[in-house]
């Protein structure tokens, strides 16, 4: 375990809008102390009409016997991400911590009731199995699953006390929350898979505390550093920002809200593409206590950029920094590439089968996770190398153009987006194209293929009557070709890019 896994983000955190939803049963002391910010404490003689106080989750006595005797509780993650390692600490807790604790996870909707999370129709997947606890301790365990989880199952083996529960890890954008990867959102927000790579000092402030999400409610939620000795004109700290993406930058905000006598003199940005050179993006300017600093026409260069480096002179505090712009296409790509790695096996499956209809294609591809820049060249490859059958299943999923696909799934509301040429199209027209169609059909054994995104209903038909004319063999490729198309704007469409 490495200090920089235990420096990410805690995403349960009450103040990331984590929560206990439930216990089994939390006799002694109650569940929601697991999530607290503050570290445990010990209060010498105090005691409830239940008995000790202690702060923390502490289950009854079991008398039951078995290995599988447990208590557990069912912790909402502030957001979601993937988990890298877990703290399940124990302070105090001496002659009546668990022996033993495992943790599962799973991916659920917002607002999934607490009904539906114990129901079998939730399917929950181990994280950590079966391991050891020590007493009093902060127990740390490494997480290596890849799947970004929006709920955790925490058991203890058979009852006792956990005094607070820590979750590191990283947020994974949903892309459904900032209208779709191609809109502008905050590019550093940690709500939206931004993070802080490192930074010069963070002794009074975590560095995570720059990007998160809100207005800080005080000074404490904020980046602040110690105070330098020895100071020259160019003396200054620094925190690096990884954005969501490579992204283009808008405008910037600096807030130095409830940094009065601790706030910088002044700042600057910095950015650099990958491993690149950094650029100026914000000259140095002067800082006001406990204010909101906007620059838009300031910025000198607005990138594309994957990191931003904040500098501030001498030292001090910024409670927030935000990056507002837009990604680029290889940003965009990216978020998509990190979507489809972090999602659990069957909806990764269920999402590229929206995708392409291949079973074959479909199980291959799942199979290939983690996804980087290879990832289109690998959709090809795959589908080049299908047999006919898996190509004609997946023709099999499409209406005919012109036709309404019947339910009001994803794959119904995208077909009728690609075919919205045919919408107010002369009856002529439609007429020639449903005959076209069926002409089509009867001569090539499966349905007409045409990537129709930004088609009329005129082109469509003209590439009908064009295609009708082909050799079966090659009108086979042909179609395969139009299917890959449709295939790369689908996948990208997953992510709103």
């Amino acid at each position: 375990m490495t200090q920089a896994e235990l420096e990410l983000p805690d995403l349960a955190a009450e103040k990331l809008g984590g929560a206990v939803l439930y216990a089994t049963d939390d006799y002694f002391a109650e569940k929601e102390n697991l999530l607290k910010a503050p570290a445990a404490e010990w209060r010498e003689h105090a005691y409830t009409d239940k008995g000790k106080w202690m702060d923390g989750w502490e289950s009854r006595r079991k008398r039951a016997l078995g290995t599988d005797v447990q208590d557990f509780a069912i912790v909402r993650l502030g957001l979601a991400g993937v988990v890298r390692a877990v703290v399940v600490d124990t302070a105090f807790f001496r002659g009546n911590f668990p022996e033993h604790c495992a943790l599962e996870g799973c991916t659920a909707r917002e607002g999934t009731a607490v009904d539906e999370l114990l129901s079998s129709r939730t399917e929950w997947v181990e994280v950590l199995g079966h391991s050891k606890l020590d007493g009093n301790a902060k127990n740390v365990f490494r997480i290596k699953s890849p799947v970004a989880f929006t709920h955790l199952r925490l058991r203890i083996f058979p009852d006792g006390g956990v005094a607070r529960f820590r979750v590191h890890g990283d947020v994974v954008l949903d892309p459904r929350k900032v209208g779709g990867a191609a809109g502008a959102f905050d590019l550093a927000a940690l709500e939206n898979g931004g993070s802080v790579l490192a930074c010069s000092d963070m002794f009074f402030g975590p560095k995570h505390n720059l990007i998160a999400p809100g207005r800080a409610p005080n000074m404490s939620d904020g980046w602040e550093t110690k105070r330098r000795r020895g100071v020259t004109p160019e003396t200054h700290d620094w925190v690096v920002v990884r954005l969501t993406g490579q992204g283009l930058v808008d405008r910037l905000e600096l807030d130095t809200s409830w940094f009065k006598g601790n706030f910088p003199d002044t700042a600057r940005v910095a950015g650099r593409d990958g491993d690149g050179p950094w650029r100026e993006v914000l000259p140095r300017r002067k800082l006001m206590a406990h204010t909101r600093h906007l620059y838009a026409e300031e910025l000198r260069d607005r990138g594309p950029f994957t990191e931003l480096r904040l500098e501030v002179f001498p030292d001090g505090g910024v409670s927030r920094m935000r990056v507002h712009g837009r990604l680029t296409e290889a940003g965009r790509d990216a978020v998509l590439f990190a979507h489809l790695a972090s999602r659990a096996p069957k909806e990764l499956k269920d999402l590229l089968r929206a995708c392409c209809a291949s079973p074959v294609w479909v199980e291959h591809l799942a199979s290939e996770r983690p996804f980087d820049g290879t990832f289109f060249a690998r959709v090809d490859t795959l589908w080049n190398a299908l047999p006919i059958t898996e190509w004609k299943a997946a023709f099999y999923a499409h209406p005919r153009l012109g036709e309404k696909r019947a339910g009001e799934g994803t794959e119904a509301r995208w077909s009728e987006g690609e075919q919205a040429g045919t919408r107010g199209a002369p009856a002529e027209v439609l007429s020639a194209l449903a005959q076209a169609n069926a002409a089509y059909e009867e001569r090539f054994g499966h349905v007409f293929l045409f990537c129709a995104t930004g088609k009329t209903a005129a082109e469509m038909l003209a590439s009908a009557k064009e295609r009708l004319q082909n050799a079966p063999d090659a009108e086979l490729r042909v179609a395969a070709e139009e299917l890959r198309k449709i295939m790369h704007l689908r996948l990208r469409k997953l992510v709103g890019a």
